[in-house]
């Protein structure tokens, strides 16, 4: 029997129907209600002028249940689908998770709520005398009308949310970090160093509130060290703050909550990012089965124009002062080579196989080197010479890989070997012009 039991209860928590059975039932239990109370005020607890005259109320009603048979259908139907999606772009192992996920399942209940709640009311218009309306029943199918339209733009959002690849990986860490908890409970607390401030969630580095940390620490008067970069994730408990000073004047979980942990990197105030997503989107057009250098290609415009807006500007040292000019807070920043590597390294090694991508990054890189200091020439020059390398490495002909060094903005189609119908007639022709241009 309690074997029984328990398998009973892992099949009803796995189920995906329980959850909206129960909101039916529920909201055919406040029918029953609402209709008992409306009939003992002989339907005169919520004026007409509240409600609308009975054909009015029909009228409402029998919307509200086709419109909400419509809603349930179509949500359905796209979850299917959306489902379907997740198993073939992630893993099909994440079903289990999407479908136990309670916020879908409250939508799914109340949208059945709202049509059953809509059809029982409407049976009950004009019952007692030809005009009567049930005002409290018909009130709060209006609610419950307000309440599913407020929560289809919900779960809209939390469908789009849960979907990414952060929501699902979180859908997935989340409850796997609930069950180490059960099943591994800590014996006694971590002992912390009191000159650290630690994380008390998870997630990674959105946003940092540098004038605020900077007044906390004149007020304590110390020095704060930030350890993780924006953009790192943070795991919990792991060190946020390094205190050089008094950390016993300082509040650590105010000093925490300046720092903006999310489930995914934002593009607002990480810069870094915008180049990881444009390398993640040319990394993959290079891929097979896509095979698509002309997408790469774009890309690395957008690259080459980013990183030559930033060739000569000065970048933050990450050293905050206070209004005085002390140090109060310290934060690892990304330097020039540091663009440059996130820019050039992944594109360069998936696609130095590729004549268009390679003849393009070179056409960026010299470009880069024109306008950049000499000081900041170092990391384009290793990027030159590693594409050269990773050239010679992709191609077996020594014409094939003299063409793919050639300086080219457009991949193919403006190098100084196929521009004016020009094109060198002879390897050596084409090694020259080639090497014309580098020097």
């Amino acid at each position: 029997m309690a074997m029984l039991s328990l398998r009973l209860r892992h099949r009803l928590l796995a189920s995906l129907w329980l959850v909206p059975l129960l909101c039916v039932l529920a909201s055919i239990a406040l029918s029953l209600v609402t209709v008992a109370i409306d009939r003992a005020f002989k339907d005169r607890l919520i004026p007409m002028a509240i409600t609308g005259t009975s054909d009015a109320v029909r009228t409402i009603l029998s919307t509200i249940a086709s419109t909400m048979v419509t809603l349930t259908t179509l949500v359905l139907t796209v979850t299917t689908v959306a489902v379907q999606l997740a198993m073939g772009q992630f893993s099909p192992r994440i079903v289990r998770a999407l479908l136990q996920d309670r916020s879908s399942q409250l939508a799914y209940g109340l949208f059945a709520s709202t049509f059953t709640f809509a059809i029982l009311a409407l049976r009950e218009v004009g019952a007692v005398g030809g005009n009567t309306v049930p005002g409290l029943t018909v009130l709060v199918a209006y609610l419950l009308m307000l309440g599913s339209v407020a929560t289809l733009f919900l779960y809209i959002h939390h469908s789009g949310n849960a979907l990414r690849a952060a929501g699902l990986i979180d859908l997935v860490g989340d409850e796997l970090h609930a069950q180490l908890d059960r099943q591994y409970p800590a014996d006694r607390p971590r002992s912390t160093p009191p000159d650290v401030v630690l994380s008390a969630e998870a997630g990674t580095v959105i946003d940092i509130d540098h004038p605020r940390l900077v007044a906390a620490a004149r007020d304590a008067g110390c020095v704060l060290e930030l350890v993780p970069m924006m953009g790192d994730y943070v795991p919990f408990d792991a060190p946020l703050f390094r205190i050089d000073g008094d950390p016993g004047r300082l509040d650590g979980d105010h000093v925490a909550g300046l720092v903006v942990l999310a489930a995914e990197r934002t593009h607002e105030d990480d810069p870094a990012y915008g180049f990881r997503k444009l390398v993640d989107i040319a990394e993959r057009s290079i891929a097979q089965p896509f095979n698509d250098p002309t997408t790469a290609i774009m890309v690395i415009n957008r690259l080459h124009d980013c990183l030559r807006q930033l060739a000569g500007r000065r970048f933050p040292s990450g050293r905050h002062c206070d209004a005085d000019g002390d140090v109060r807070l310290i934060e690892r920043t990304l330097a020039w080579e540091g663009y440059v590597r996130l820019a050039f390294d992944e594109l360069r090694l998936a696609g130095a196989a590729s004549p268009q991508v390679a003849r393009r990054l070179r056409a960026a890189l010299e470009d880069l080197k024109s306008v950049a200091p000499p000081d900041r020439h170092p990391p384009l020059d290793r990027q030159l010479d590693l594409l050269a390398a990773g050239v010679a490495r992709g191609f077996d002909d020594g014409d094939d890989r003299r063409a793919a060094l050639v300086p080219d903005q457009q991949g193919i189609g403006s190098g100084p070997d196929v521009e004016d119908g020009r094109a060198p007639t002879s390897s050596g022709d084409l090694a020259s012009t080639a090497r014309g241009r580098h020097d």
